[in-house]
Formats: structure tokens, C-alpha cells, sequence
């Protein structure tokens, strides 16, 4: 374990601990989500340092999808980050973050029209998907205002179909993906060919082979499908007409430790040794990152509601399950996630590790972040720290039972201990529940 791996574990432990002190957590809010803005801010200066080479033009974007909160995405903005964007809703997050036009992707699979006209005339970079969208994209260039730029920065989003990782639904680069032009179907090739050929503008070329379970050979094996499709488009119109790469994200984070492996820099170096001309200068490279850049720097802090036993096994009720840590709860052999025994007072517990289950609140059976798990046994009152948490589990609430999204709050922790608190997102408010889900709207009426 290296110092940075090490001081973000004291960092945490002293938010743990200033959270239940200060609460932010307890018997009024049961559960909370913690940031740590000096992680995010290492982990931000890692990214940079890792792509960085003289005279090349490299732009990070993250995936808004990670980590969907306006204050994280500003924080993000000024370590130098864009937003790839995959919604009208994302666009309007990253926007309202102050992200601008020039470090902002599109890609969805389905793009509206409208979304594609907006997009275009704000100058974001667009990624199509696919022939159809191509088309839809050469109405509103050709439809653009005279004086207007013939057409902001577009890519294509081609499949490099080399294959999945570990987890199907993280894969997009496999036969059968819906993401992209597959460029191993019959013609696939010859179309792109000509859809450069035919489109001087189309200046750009997007590949992302996949996310957590994908490694890194993979990975660099769908952005050299993608470099050497560059290369060829290149050869064919005479000249550099792709200037830049989107090589997408999808680095996978190590949910065993607190160590970052692999890191941005192990990629870096596989990028350079199996595609050297990538770093070259020709080339400017878009990243897409989410996942690797904030997972280890969050945390999900709950409190054990009841302790309680079912055939022998001791089972801690806690408030932490499906609604935050959806992934872990209905796929735990793909999203396992460590757990760490608390104290009343935030403090990690110690005692002979018991083999028990840590349950969420959720109305089924199957509501379980940890199941066999051996941990100091958990008491009423007591709290559960889930790890790794930061990218997705504050993102991708799950509204099961009503269940509120809880608040979420950054922290800077300094070196004598004391913790500073910041928020991000406030707890959802039963009012704003109820509004939510119709409350304001009449009764339905019998036909």
C-alpha cells in the first residue's frame, strides 16, 4: 500500500468519524453519501499526468452517468475535465456545472433530432451511432444558418467487435452490441469508408470497448481497431481529415483494496507500446472516464437500524441496500463491495470477525450488500461503512418502497484530524417524494 493509498484511508476514517459527530448521520438521516474532494482532486491530477505528451491535444471528459451531481461535476471542471453526456439531462447537469461546449461530448444511442439540433448549435462534439443518425446530422448541417460553422466537432462511434470482459452488460465492443457502426459485419468497413469520404467534415473517430471486467489488452485492442480505421480513412481522403480519437473510458477499479490498480498510468503505457502513433501528434485524444476516477472516493455511511439472527446467522438491518447500491444488491458476484464495521461513534470496530449478512432496508428477501461476510459482529446503532462508492451509487438511485435519495456531502480532512463538510446533494424530503411520484396531480376517476 503506497502513501496516497494509505493517507486516503486516514482521510476516510476521520470523515467517518466527523459525519456521526456532527450529524450528519443518525437515528433523523439513517444513511448518507461522503465525497472526498482531495481524492477526486489526486485522482483528477493522476488522469492528466498519465496522457500528458508534447504536442499532443488531450481533452478528459467525464461520464456524467458516474456521478451525476452538479457540485462534483463543477469540482471536476476546474481539475480541467469536460462532461461526456449521454441525455438532455446530463447536458443540462453539466451545463448548469459551467462545463463549456469545447469539453463536452454527446453519445447516446438514441439521440431525438432535437437533441442532435441543440448539441449542434451549442458546438458540442457529437458522436453518432450509427448510419441513420449520420443522416439526421447531414439535415441540420445542411439546414444550418449561412455563416454558421459548417458543422461542429462529429465523430462516428464504429465497434471494434473485439470481444467482452468479465461482466456481459459492461461489454460494448462484443458481436452483437448495440453501441456503434460493427465493424466487422459484411460492408461495415467500406460504409465508413465512404461516409468520411462523402462528409469532409467528419472529423473524428469514437471507440469504447467496454467498462468494469474489461482489461486492459482489450481495451487497447478496441483503440487500435479504432486507430487503424483513422489511418485508413486518412490515406483514402489524402490528407489528416480525422484529427482526433475518442478512446473512451471504462478503466476498472479494484474493489478488493484501497489500491488503485490499474491506474491511468498502467493504461497510458499499454496505450503507448501497442499503438505508439496514438502519442505521435497527429492525433488529439478525447479520455471518457467515470468509474476509475471517482469509485474509491466515496462512501456510503449507514446506520444499523436492528442486529438480529435466522438459523444461526447473525443479520445487521441497516438502511444501506437495493436504493443505493443497486448493482451490488441483484448482481453481488460482479459488484462486490467491502464493508467496514463501525461503532456508535463512527469509529471501526474490533472483536473476533463473525461471519454474518448486512441487509438493506428494501421489502425483499434478496436485499443484501454483503452475505456470509466475516466482520466484527454489528450491533443496534452501531454503523456500516460501504467502500468504493463514489462512481454510481449516489447516481443510480433506486426508488424501491418510496425509499428517499439520501443526502450527499463532500469532505476535506485535515491533518490534525478535523473534517470539513460540504454539501453536494440534500436528503429528498417526503414532500418532494410525494411530488415526485403524482402527489400534486388529481385522483384517477372510475370510467
Amino acid at each position: 500500500m503506497d502513501v496516497m493509498t494509505d493517507e486516503l484511508g486516514i482521510r476516510r476514517g476521520h470523515a467517518l468519524r466527523a459525519a456521526v459527530e456532527q450529524g450528519l448521520v443518525g437515528e433523523a438521516e439513517p444513511v448518507v453519501g461522503l465525497l472526498d474532494v482531495t481524492g477526486i482532486e489526486r485522482s483528477a491530477t493522476a488522469l492528466h499526468a498519465a496522457f500528458a505528451t508534447p504536442g499532443v491535444a488531450v481533452t478528459h471528459t467525464f461520464a456524467v452517468k458516474a456521478a451525476s451531481l452538479v457540485p462534483v461535476l463543477g469540482l471536476l471542471g476546474e481539475c480541467g475535465l469536460g462532461a461526456e453526456v449521454a441525455s438532455p439531462g446530463e447536458l443540462a447537469l453539466a451545463r448548469a456545472a459551467g462545463i463549456p461546449a469545447e469539453r463536452t461530448v454527446l453519445d447516446s444511442p438514441a439521440k431525438t433530432v432535437a437533441e442532435l439540433r441543440e448539441a449542434l448549435a451549442l458546438g458540442i462534439a457529437v458522436n453518432a451511432d450509427n448510419p441513420q443518425e449520420l443522416t439526421r446530422i447531414d439535415a441540420l448541417v445542411a439546414a444550418a444558418p449561412a455563416g454558421s460553422p459548417v458543422a461542429p466537432p462529429v465523430g462516428l462511434r464504429v465497434n471494434p467487435q473485439v470481444g467482452g470482459g468479465t461482466i456481459g452488460a459492461m461489454s460494448t465492443a462484443t458481436a452483437t452490441s448495440k453501441f456503434g457502426v460493427a465493424l466487422r459485419d459484411p460492408g461495415a468497413e467500406e460504409w465508413v469508408l465512404r461516409a468520411y469520404a462523402e462528409r469532409p467534415w467528419l472529423n473524428r473517430l469514437h471507440t469504447h470497448t467496454g467498462s468494469q471486467g474489461v482489461p486492459l489488452d482489450l481495451m487497447a485492442a478496441g483503440v487500435r481497431a479504432a486507430y487503424d480505421l483513422a489511418e485508413r480513412i486518412n490515406a483514402a481522403a489524402g490528407r489528416q481529415q480525422v484529427d482526433t480519437l475518442d478512446i473512451g473510458g471504462g478503466l476498472p477499479v479494484n474493489f478488493r483494496s484501497d489500491d488503485v490498480t490499474p491506474s491511468f498510468a498502467d493504461y497510458a503505457r499499454v496505450l503507448r507500446a501497442e499503438i505508439p502513433g496514438l502519442f505521435d501528434g497527429r492525433y488529439g485524444i478525447v479520455t471518457e472516464f467515470g468509474r476509475s476516477l471517482l469509485a474509491k472516493n466515496g462512501t456510503v455511511l449507514a446506520r444499523v437500524e436492528y442486529a438480529k439472527s435466522a438459523g444461526g446467522r447473525p443479520i445487521a438491518v441497516t438502511h444501506a441496500g437495493a436504493q443505493v447500491a443497486t448493482r451490488t444488491v441483484f448482481v453481488p458476484e460482479a459488484w462486490p463491495i467491502r464493508v467496514l464495521a463501525l461503532d456508535g461513534k463512527g469509529r471501526e470496530k474490533g472483536g473476533e470477525p463473525v461471519v454474518q449478512d448486512v441487509a438493506g432496508p428494501c421489502c425483499f428477501a434478496g436485499d443484501l450488500v454483503a452475505q456470509g461476510r466475516a466482520l466484527p459482529l454489528l450491533d443496534e446503532g452501531d454503523y456500516v461503512a460501504l467502500l468504493d462508492t463514489g462512481a454510481y451509487y449516489f447516481s443510480n438511485h433506486f426508488a424501491y418502497n418510496s425509499l428517499p435519495r439520501p443526502a450527499v456531502h463532500a469532505y476535506t480532512a485535515g491533518a490534525d484530524g478535523s473534517v470539513t463538510f460540504a454539501p453536494v446533494r440534500t436528503a429528498q424530503s417526503q414532500d418532494e417524494l410525494v411530488a415526485e411520484s403524482g402527489g400534486g396531480l388529481p385522483a384517477l376517476r372510475r370510467g
